[in-house]
């Protein structure tokens, strides 16, 4: 797992990722949490089952800030070892666009 500086940081790549990069250090961190709380929504949360890339998981953690997207963490029935799990930039986009029009 990559380890980053700031949250800032982190939050300015997550706006780089999506294509729109916000002015406001403050609107983004709010930004980055709502688009992590309708991930959480859809059932990316703990205890949640998705189905991803042809696999069902386990979802063990909240969605959080990974890279330059939104992950969780997950197990397979098959391994229980807890891996991070990126999360498809459609969801990420999917979830922003809800987040701005509800602000």
């Amino acid at each position: 797992m990559e380890m980053h500086d700031t949250e800032g940081a982190l939050v300015r790549r997550l706006e780089d990722y999506n294509g729109t990069m916000m002015a406001s250090p403050n609107r983004e961190s709010s930004t980055v949490s709502e688009i992590c709380a309708h991930v959480k929504h859809l059932g990316y949360g703990v205890s949640g089952r998705i189905r991803l890339y042809g696999e069902e998981f386990e979802v063990v953690s909240d969605p959080f800030p990974e890279d330059d997207g939104i992950a969780v963490r997950v197990r397979t029935k098959t391994d229980s070892m807890v891996r991070v799990l990126q999360l498809p930039a459609t969801v990420v986009q999917t979830m922003k666009v809800q987040a701005f029009k509800a602000a």
